[in-house]
């Protein structure tokens, strides 16, 4: 499949804006002293992204509104959905929230203060995290200034989640959370086999959510990721590995390929549908099914089955 626009932004988002499934992450990955003071129940989304838009392609933002420590606040997650690292990540981080705090200064009236800003780096990419999570890492020479100085040189610190070094224990959450950490984690593995046993361990999770409407939706969703995400895999290569889990989702598989084909997302339009029809054939496939996926007619994918016969 072809990489569509974004796929890791659309991922991320999905996911995430997902109230629920955001509280989820902030109970299983907040240090104890911060979610000591911070009212999960209160958490709301926030509509604004910060991302300059050169940008957008290195990074996604989300902006997340609750109560800290009894006061109005922020919780800022930035990912960074690249393959490689963006040694100026602290420094974009510091610009989205001061961005965010200008918002909140132009938008109500009050006495000038600033609401707490806690930001969160999720980063998934093939190499290890190795830039500072405070900011003056990036400050040349601030290590040989004396003490009374380097306290005039602004500074923070943000959380960082490094999710390619996580291992199967750092996995934690509702089922939601855990396929979806997991699925970012695994994206880059060059290993198709090991990916699609890792994609088969999530549709088999899947099974496990409570709402089967949510279950269904989040299928949709991680279908469609990982087929935009990586060239190596196409629609018969999920319909073979659903089938063998759930007999029910591969009947949706023909759903969500004509899905994507209206999408503009398989290769070379014409063609593309034709090779995807020949190989749904191979499934075994009705053919009136197949000629719904693709938008071709009957006739052609009778033409396509006699070449193949």
């Amino acid at each position: 499949m072809s990489i569509i626009n974004k796929p890791h932004d659309k991922f991320f988002k999905e996911t995430l804006r997902d109230i629920e499934t955001t509280k989820n992450f902030l109970r299983n990955y907040l240090p104890a002293e911060i979610l000591d003071i911070i009212d999960i129940d209160s958490i709301s989304a926030e509509k604004d992204s910060f991302i300059d838009e050169e940008l957008k392609e290195l990074f996604s933002d989300l902006l997340f509104k609750t109560v800290i420590n009894g006061k109005e606040g922020y919780i800022y997650f930035l990912f960074e959905h690249k393959s490689y690292l963006s040694e100026r990540t602290p420094l974009q981080l510091l610009k989205y929230m001061i961005a965010i705090w200008e918002q909140v200064i132009n938008s109500r009236s009050n006495n000038g203060r600033l609401p707490i800003i806690i930001p969160l780096v999720v980063y998934h990419g093939e190499d290890k995290w190795n830039i500072g999570v405070r900011f003056t890492e990036m400050i040349e020479g601030i290590d040989d200034l004396p003490e009374k100085v380097r306290k005039y040189i602004p500074n923070y610190e943000y959380l960082l989640y490094d999710l390619s070094i996580y291992g199967d224990e750092e996995i934690k959450g509702e089922v939601k959370l855990r396929i979806f950490l997991e699925m970012l984690r695994v994206i880059f593995n060059k290993d198709f086999d090991e990916f699609m046993k890792t994609f088969e361990r999530s549709i088999e999770a899947l099974e496990k959510l409570e709402s089967q409407e949510k279950g269904i939706d989040y299928f949709e969703t991680l279908v469609k990721y990982i087929m935009n995400a990586r060239n190596d895999i196409n629609i018969e290569d999920v319909y073979k590995s659903v089938k063998r889990i759930s007999l029910e989702r591969s009947e949706e598989i023909m759903t969500i390929a004509e899905q994507l084909i209206k999408e503009g997302m398989e290769k070379g339009i014409i063609e593309g549908k034709r090779k995807t029809a020949k190989n749904l054939l191979s499934l075994g496939l009705p053919v009136e099914n197949i000629a719904k996926a693709t938008e071709l007619s009957v006739k052609e994918i009778m033409q396509l089955k006699r070449e193949i016969q």
